[in-house]
């Protein structure tokens, strides 16, 4: 049984708080310690009510202290925070009783290093690092690296490293694969190319990858799951790849990731999916 609970609440919008409200009561009435954070070394479990950006916050957290993370989705689009608020109390039993299912995610490690190669700065990405210009600057050059060999030279507005988790994120948007989130893999995916001819590249998870900014002259920052920016300077590179352990999500008692996949991108508008479903079963 669990006794003690993180919970982090996206304090901006009235939803997220109301149903804060009833799962304070819900878990108090089963003797379960709850506190609004930041993340203990006695805590048990996270519970997270709103959207990605709101578990994001604090996946770091969760991923160094090894405890898992139910995330409760009072935002918009969701596809961390899986667990829809009809279904939260139900969730919450059985994270108490211990009879939840968990998926394990991969996590990037990301250094920062200067031209003396110390690290500056080193961060943990669920989702994605990327790699971007400012919005006032000129096309970037991005050298690239893995396992020590050259890649290719990057020229447009930026590129993204994401995880299999963040493909359905920024990744997405800039054109790139969506890939199913328990995939130990990592995509590289340059933004507004000036080549046609430059796509995603899906590289093995165990890559090292190195980037480096040849012209530093404009404006170029490192944003890391939307959370921490850093502006680069000339002569600095930037090191991803994935760290040893893995995250731990709790999974929606009722919905699979291709469920929410149909949900969260409309591939169900306009089609009749129950029946077409029984008809595929069938078979011809």
């Amino acid at each position: 049984m669990i006794k003690r609970i993180c919970l982090v609440v996206k304090h901006r919008d009235q939803r997220p708080a109301v149903a804060a409200r009833k799962i304070e009561e819900h878990l108090r009435a089963r003797g379960v310690e709850v506190h609004p954070g930041p993340v203990e070394e006695r805590d048990e479990a996270i519970v997270v009510i709103g959207g990605d950006g709101t578990l994001l916050h604090v996946a770091g957290q969760a991923f160094v202290a090894e405890i898992p993370v139910l995330g409760i989705n009072a935002g918009g689009l969701g596809f961390l925070t899986e667990v829809h608020l009809d279904e939260m109390l139900e969730a919450l039993d059985a994270l108490v009783e211990g009879t939840f299912t968990l998926d394990r995610r991969m996590v990037l490690g990301v250094k920062v290093r200067g031209v003396s190669s110390q690290v500056k700065r080193e961060y943990l990405a669920l989702n994605e690092a990327v790699i971007t210009k400012g919005a006032l600057s000129k096309i970037i050059q991005i050298n690239s690296w893995v396992n020590d060999t050259f890649l290719t030279v990057y020229r447009g507005d930026g590129l993204i490293i994401s995880t299999a988790t963040g493909s359905t994120g920024y990744n997405l948007s800039a054109g790139g694969p969506i890939m199913y989130p328990s995939l130990e893999a990592i995509v590289l995916t340059p933004i507004c190319p000036f080549a046609l001819s430059s796509r995603p590249l899906i590289l093995p998870g165990n890559s090292l990858i190195r980037i480096q900014v040849e012209d530093t002259a404009e404006e170029v920052c490192l944003d890391v799951d939307g959370q921490s920016g850093l502006r680069l300077e000339r002569g600095d590179v930037i090191e991803i790849q994935r760290m040893p352990g893995y995250l731990k999500l709790i999974k929606s008692p009722h919905r699979d990731y291709f469920t929410i996949l149909r949900e969260k991108l409309g591939w169900t508008r306009g089609m009749s999916y129950p029946d077409q479903a029984k008809s595929l079963s069938k078979g011809p």
